[in-house]
């Protein structure tokens, strides 16, 4: 027995639509099937109106809620177990995907809008850069070189040749005249071991009452005129060690001293400290020995030239800065303490770095970026990792490759223009 599919117009719709119904039941998907008054027809358009979208929505695992309460979730029906409303069904409709939009587009320029920027660019370029630790110092007097004179023996300040702090002195300058009954007492032990022994022997030997003079500080010259004469001397003079700058007088004619009394203090300005802070990321920049250089406002104009001394053990905890120390000569003594300096601590070239100028990189706190020049008047601002900088270049270690053209004059106003652009294709 034949069966024949064209009978009538329409047949072969039909025919589909049931073979259609038979495989989606066949595999266990719900198809639309033929309702009471629906047509073969009717049952086809409606599935081709139905998107895809809708069709995930009807298959996704449903989700019952408490009107009232949301924070009652079940994957069933039922009811609230807190106010016994019936739950709600809830389907989750899958959002479509944003569309990802660039944080820095490009931005176009005609050639007249350059012009009146004022855009200049530079070409991305690798080579060697100095280290330099630029620092405020402040000039010190040389620790080394400070004399603290002290009596050896307790007395009284017969005479003072010094008047005032500030005076300039010479080494053997005779600074105060003092009488001390120890140094008194010694001269004649001195003198008596000079005379020769008659029926006895001496009682002290030439050589150790001598010595006993000058541990009490008799300076040499005295001993060989008490020596020469036979005579004692009532007072003795009190000698500059060194040559230098009397910095500080406790001493007066007529006072009192004793071995604790510091009567001068004597310093020497041929050579002077700097002491500078450096910050704590400058530190592995900075090495005893580096060669610095100094100007000082009194100056201008004029450089010394000196060198790192000694960088102290520890770092100031309020400002993280390491104190260092310098030490430059002075001759003329034009330096004087507590003077400010500006000071340039040169280390090493650093060789076959990328670099770029400083006026090109564009810092807001949040990020560092440059403006590249893509050509025919387009640019991309580019974000970009810096390292050391030094002589108005700057070192990048990411973000560009060497060739690039950057901008170098007129990238805030382009950067800007590319920041609003970004955030009107976020809007839309």
């Amino acid at each position: 027995m034949s069966i024949s599919l064209m009978a009538r117009p329409g047949a072969g719709l039909a025919w589909a639509a049931a073979l259609a119904f038979i495989g989606a039941t066949l595999t266990g998907c719900d198809q639309p099937t033929p309702q009471d008054g629906e047509t073969a027809d009717s049952i086809l358009q409606s599935s081709a109106q139905e998107t895809a979208l809708e069709h995930a929505a009807k298959h996704l695992d449903p989700t019952y809620i408490c009107p009232m309460h949301p924070n009652i979730v079940q994957d069933h029906p039922g009811t609230c177990p807190i106010c016994g409303m019936d739950l709600v069904e809830k389907r989750m409709t899958p959002k479509p995907a944003q569309p990802q939009v660039d944080a820095h587009p490009e931005v176009a320029l005609s050639g007249a809008m350059v012009q009146s920027l004022g855009v200049r660019t530079a070409e991305v370029e690798r080579g060697a850069l100095r280290r330099e630790v630029r620092a405020v110092g402040r000039v010190a007097y040389d620790e080394t070189r400070l004399a603290h004179i002290h009596p050896r023996a307790a007395g009284w300040i017969e005479g003072l040749s010094l008047r005032a702090e500030g005076e300039p002195v010479t080494k053997g300058q005779a600074l105060a005249d003092l009488y001390a009954p120890d140094i008194l007492s010694a001269q004649v032990d001195f003198l008596l071991a000079l005379e020769q022994p008659g029926s006895g022997a001496r009682r002290v030997a030439p050589d150790k009452a001598r010595n006993l003079l000058r541990l009490l500080g008799v300076p040499e010259g005295v001993i060989r005129e008490i020596e020469k004469t036979g005579q004692t001397r009532n007072t003795i003079p009190v000698e500059a060690p060194a040559n230098g700058i009397v910095t500080r007088i406790m001493a007066r004619e007529g006072m009192y001293v004793t071995p604790e009394t510091e009567m001068f203090t004597i310093a020497a300005l041929t050579e002077v400290w700097v002491l500078v802070d450096v910050f704590e990321h400058q530190l592995a920049w900075v090495a005893p020995g580096m060669s610095a250089e100094m100007q000082v406002p009194a100056y201008p104009g004029r450089t010394w030239k000196g060198k790192v001394d000694y960088l102290y053990p520890d770092l100031d905890p309020k400002t993280r800065t390491l104190r260092v120390r310098l030490v430059f000569s002075n001759p003329q003594r034009a330096l004087k303490p507590n003077m400010f300096a500006d000071v340039v601590i040169a280390g090493g070239p650093k060789p076959d770095v990328l670099k770029i100028p400083r006026d090109a990189l564009i810092v807001t706190g949040e990020r560092e970026s440059v403006v590249k020049a893509l050509g025919d008047g387009r640019f991309q601002p580019v974000d970009v990792v810096t390292g050391m900088a030094s002589d108005g270049q700057i070192e990048v270690l990411s973000g560009l490759a060497a060739g690039d053209a950057i901008v170098v004059s007129g990238q805030f106003l382009i950067d800007s223009e590319s920041s609003l652009q970004a955030s009107f294709r976020r809007m839309r």
